[in-house]
């Protein structure tokens, strides 16, 4: 299991029918990407990379939430989550926070539910 951090946390686990996948920054190789949309992007990508690592995908997920270091960018935000999320879209939260590790922009965690058999 990938962990591009090196923080002491375990990226995905899996639970009873659920994985639970920590937050996921727009990290690529160990470096933040340059622009705010491709560090959605990258967070999305990395969230995908993780949900593969159970066999998941992104049509899995059921819950996400959604932290920004600036909700002036929510517009560009929505934008590229919709882009990448399938019908019916997960539900949730965002929210702007002071923070994120790495000085990110942006950080996704969500829950997603294995198929049963």
């Amino acid at each position: 299991m990938s962990n591009p951090t090196g923080l002491p946390y375990t990226p995905a686990v899996a639970a009873g029918g659920w994985v639970v996948v920590s937050g996921q920054l727009g990290l690529l190789d160990g470096a933040l990407v340059e622009d705010f949309a491709g560090e959605v992007d990258q967070a999305i990508a990395n969230l995908a990379a993780r949900l593969a690592e159970h066999g998941l995908g992104l049509e899995h997920v059921v819950k996400t939430t959604c932290f920004l270091a600036d909700l002036d960018q929510f517009a560009t935000f929505n934008e590229r989550y919709a882009a990448a999320f399938p019908e019916p879209r997960p539900a949730r939260s965002a929210f702007q926070v002071a923070r994120l590790p790495f000085d990110g922009n942006v950080e996704i965690e969500a829950w997603a539910l294995q198929p049963a058999g």
